[in-house]
């Protein structure tokens, strides 16, 4: 039997620092939730020619390419419709790990990788993260079905320059929820930096190169407030409201500096309310934070805010919770914090009554805690050294 490899990765949720944190060395706190992106690879048997077969449960059929000159092509004569299928998070992430081995003189082989989403509600997605989710759990299968031992930073780097290939735009805040887990305090590195690298220097050069504004940092979970989501119902596009605010002309002027400068603020509070461990302070941060957005969104008619996020912040208000938009908004997700003496109940069922889809979400454990069965490698793939990328 071939060696088979499985990895996943968790979705995530904007606790604090939106848009900001889109700003190199802005700070966000980000949530990793337990829905996931389930990758595996194997070796790619009777592929027919192609170098990487791509399937997934997210496309109507898999898809076939050949490596070349100019990195993956999909492979001549097959239906056309599998080029405008290709995952492009999917084969850049195959296109960057393989480029590093390239780099290090080492061998390639013909893959296979399947990939399985949890992060979709029949499948439309609900905004947490499941672009970044697929990339860090196929960047951790393909390196360890290589005999890759990647350390966790090393994972999250590689899968942000896979992300950067494609746009160097996203901060990066998802890919480094899916890859620490739990509460994770993270703030951006100069992705058009990482870009100019990549293509001046190579993987390899860039993997291993200080990284301007970088910091990542595990938070403790809050002992006395439960994190509850509730889907609006309509999917967003974090990309086109990212556009978008560029192009607004409030947000260059003196609306950008206030913005940045109070998100950093509201992001340090909600720090040190995680490590005291003071419920109060938290609801006050997730509160200002959504005060922030409204704010932003009034300044710039961006379309943050919509309906049906006010009503689920509302409602949620109503049963005691601190509560605010996740994300970019104009749709997916909104959260609530709610105290453990107050009712679960009361808030899902006013949630359900208001039209607000309760997604029955959990914090993901931190880094170091039990993968899980599906994060481990099957037994029939060979051992390799721990330590080191080899």
């Amino acid at each position: 039997m071939a060696a088979r490899t499985t990895r996943r990765a968790p979705g995530k949720l904007m606790v604090t620092g939106e848009y900001a944190v889109l700003e190199p060395g802005r700070p966000a706190v980000v949530v990793a939730v337990d829905r996931y992106v389930t990758v595996t690879v194997t070796a790619a048997e009777d592929a027919e020619g192609a170098d990487v077969v791509i399937d997934s449960d997210l496309l109507a059929h898999e898809v076939r390419l050949r490596r070349g000159r100019e990195g993956l092509q999909v492979l001549p004569g097959r239906d056309p419709a599998s080029a405008r299928g290709a995952p492009a998070h999917i084969v850049s992430v195959v296109e960057t790990v393989e480029q590093l081995r390239t780099e290090r003189r080492l061998g390639l082989t013909p893959v296979r990788l399947s990939v399985r989403s949890d992060l979709h509600r029949g499948g439309v997605k609900t905004g947490l993260g499941s672009s970044a989710a697929v990339t860090v759990a196929a960047v951790r299968a393909l390196a360890d079905h290589y005999g890759m031992r990647l350390s966790r930073e090393d994972v999250f780097r590689l899968a942000l320059l896979a992300g950067v290939r494609i746009d160097a735009g996203p901060s990066g805040a998802d890919l480094a929820a899916a890859t620490w887990r739990g509460w994770v305090f993270y703030r951006s590195p100069d992705r058009q930096a990482l870009l100019a690298g990549l293509r001046r220097h190579g993987v390899a050069h860039t993997l291993g190169r200080p990284w301007s504004g970088f910091t990542v940092r595990q938070l403790p979970p809050p002992t006395r407030l439960a994190l509850h989501v509730g889907w609006s119902g309509r999917p967003a596009s974090t990309t086109a409201l990212v556009a978008d605010l560029a192009t607004r002309r409030e947000w260059q002027r003196a609306v950008r500096s206030r913005f940045l400068d109070d998100s950093e603020q509201c992001v340090s509070a909600a720090e040190r309310a995680l490590l005291r461990d003071e419920p109060a302070a938290l609801l006050d941060a997730v509160r200002t934070a959504r005060g922030l957005l409204h704010r932003l969104d009034a300044e710039t008619s961006l379309g943050i805010v919509t309906a049906d996020l006010q009503r689920l912040c509302e409602v949620a208000e109503s049963c005691g919770a601190g509560a605010k938009p996740s994300g970019a908004g104009g749709g997916d997700c909104g959260i609530a914090l709610l105290p453990a003496h107050r009712s679960a109940t009361l808030l899902r069922l006013r949630w359900t009554a208001a039209g607000i889809t309760p997604l029955p979400l959990g914090v993901t454990a931190g880094a170091g805690a039990d993968p899980g069965p599906e994060d481990r490698t099957a037994p029939d793939a060979a051992p390799y050294p721990r330590g080191h990328i080899r």
